[in-house]
């Protein structure tokens, strides 16, 4: 398959990504959330629940992997990439090393894992992998974020992204603003516009080949202290508005993270989206919480209950489905509740 073919893959038809990608460290505090111990068996037991379930045919296009899972054996005798694969997703791969603190510029963070990208990039797609992920983090403030945290970010994900197509994989660039502050609507619109931008600048310097790579943006959002609350309505309004100005047309797939976002939030946010989503991208989902969190709730009842875990799941990823379709609705939720 061409890149552009794995990423269609991966967006395409009512089908979005699974984030499974959480380190060790991220996972003990949802483990822990759960009273279930964070050791590699429990780790494994989870992921594996998820990545055998019957929504993985029907409404995962990818599945982004920590180091450590794409490493390890299934019970049923395959690897976690044969897992994923047999149900019809793409296996990908977290490749940067996290946000470190930025030189020169207090409390902003450039995302590091640069240094022997390219011999880790041979393994993983010996591994199994076809496509990558690589997170940028932007925090709004009054002075936050400077120009030196959008450029050096922007640098770092167009050289990780180059790295990948010569590797034959397809990269996920996640360019994330995050929500956390009292911003408003328009401030997360013009910061996000600005770091698309860059984004792109360095892309083009870099020889990336567009078609062959997904976005995962952060959707248009008031920070999550702030009084001025916005309607779903207006939060799709304004991302499809930021999108359009500010992605090139090539760009086959868009993937939102959830960032944040309760699981119907970010249901109905990206609903909204793709109702009145009139361009050429694919419009779906990459989310982490907002697929994992009722299985993972599940998964402290009773970790033996496959049914029930796989039972959250398959739901969530089915509403995420219908989501990217611009199908969604709460008579659904309900439904399911009921």
């Amino acid at each position: 398959m061409t890149l552009n073919e794995i990423a269609k893959k991966m967006c395409a038809g009512g089908k979005g990504i699974l984030a499974a990608d959480e380190s060790t460290g991220t996972i003990a505090k949802r483990f822990k959330s759960i009273n279930v111990e964070n050791i590699e068996k429990n780790r494994l037991i989870f992921r594996q629940t998820l990545f055998n379930s019957s929504a993985m045919k029907d409404f995962i296009g990818g599945v982004i992997l920590f180091d450590e899972t794409i490493r390890q054996k299934t019970s049923l005798g395959i690897s976690i990439p044969e897992l994923i694969s047999k149900h019809g997703a793409v296996p990908g791969i977290k490749v940067d090393k996290g946000a470190k603190s930025l030189a020169g510029s207090s409390d902003e963070t450039v995302t590091e894992g640069l240094d022997g990208l390219r011999e880790r990039l041979r393994e993983y797609y010996d591994l199994g992998a076809r496509f990558t992920k690589w997170r940028a983090v932007y925090k709004i403030s009054n002075k936050f974020p400077s120009a030196q945290s959008i450029k050096s970010n922007a640098h770092a994900l167009a050289r990780y992204a180059a790295l990948v197509q010569e590797a034959k994989m397809v990269p996920i660039v996640e360019p994330e603003v995050l929500m956390d502050g009292s911003h408003n609507i328009d401030k997360c619109y013009q910061v996000t516009t600005d770091v698309l931008n860059e984004c792109y600048n360095e892309l083009e310097i870099h020889k990336v080949d567009l078609k062959g790579t997904v976005l995962k943006p952060n959707m248009i959002i008031p920070g999550s202290e702030c009084e001025i609350k916005s309607s779903a309505e207006e939060i799709a309004r304004k991302t499809l508005d930021c999108l359009k100005k500010n992605v090139p047309a090539e760009v086959p797939g868009i993937a939102f993270l959830s960032g944040g976002q309760s699981e119907i939030e970010s249901s109905k946010n990206l609903n909204e989206i793709n109702k009145i989503n009139d361009t050429n991208f694919l419009i779906t989902f990459s989310y982490g919480r907002g697929l994992q969190a009722s299985a993972l709730k599940e998964f402290g009842k009773n970790q033996e209950n496959i049914e029930n875990i796989q039972k959250a799941f398959n739901h969530r990823a089915k509403m995420n489905g219908l989501s990217s379709k611009g199908e969604w609705s709460e008579e659904l939720e309900k439904e399911f509740a009921a």
